[in-house]
């Protein structure tokens, strides 16, 4: 089964994303948005953008 976005409300009222692999495990977490549409447009963001993405690894020790 593919991932898929789930979108809630929190005890502050405010909507967040969760990505969610197939397998049920959350890969990622949004931050809170004041508005539905808003955390939709979020989502859309993470798809257009994340496909993409370098990983910027700044654990790595430079010499």
């Amino acid at each position: 089964m593919a991932g898929k976005f789930v979108i809630t409300k929190d005890r502050r009222g405010e909507f967040r994303f969760k990505l969610v692999a197939g397998n049920g495990q959350t890969i990622a977490v949004s931050e809170g948005y004041t508005t539905k549409a808003a955390c939709v447009n979020g989502v859309e963001s993470v798809r257009r953008y994340a496909a993409d993405a370098p990983i910027d690894d700044t654990t790595l020790a430079t010499v």
